[in-house]
């Protein structure tokens, strides 16, 4: 993985010559594959009005493609990370199947864990950055990076993507 101080100068540059909310999302995801490491990144908005939520990103548009939108659902996993603006971690793939439906096709992708970080702007949860990694991928460590190194960047491209 790359030095952060440089990941972080490459992604700056690259946000600064972003055209494209895609060329922003690129960005951010070659950050995060370069500090913190990732097999899959996507990145969910949620219009709360009409309880929608959307993949405006991936970096696997074969398996997870940006069309199309699904209900949000009122669980324990949207109050920790809607509500209470907390990411989630799981680290296997049996807690990853308790909240999310394609748990399979995760598993069959090579990734066992996954943190969600919500990103807030204006007071509100607008997306989740989605991370996702081997089983076991996401230590205390690594969760403390993405809070640490990724937050303010994906605040930032969530904002020029608006």
């Amino acid at each position: 993985m790359t030095e952060p101080k440089q990941a972080l100068k490459t992604f700056e540059n690259a946000l600064a010559e972003a055209k494209t909310s895609d060329q922003a999302y690129d960005a951010l995801c070659a950050l995060t594959k370069a500090t913190v490491g990732a097999k899959l990144f996507t990145v969910m908005t949620a219009d709360m009005d009409a309880m929608l939520a959307r993949r405006v990103y991936t970096d696997d548009p074969e398996n997870y493609p940006t069309s199309g939108t699904k209900p949000v659902e009122m669980n324990s996993w949207f109050e920790q990370v809607h509500g209470r603006h907390e990411s989630f971690v799981a680290n296997t793939l049996a807690d990853i199947d308790t909240v999310f439906p394609d748990a399979e096709l995760i598993g069959k992708l090579g990734c066992g864990s996954v943190v969600n970080l919500p990103i807030i702007l204006g007071g509100k949860m607008i997306a989740t950055m989605n991370i996702l990694h081997e089983e076991g991928y996401y230590n205390e460590e690594r969760v403390a990076q993405i809070h640490d190194l990724l937050r303010l960047p994906a605040m930032a491209v969530m904002a020029l993507a608006r």
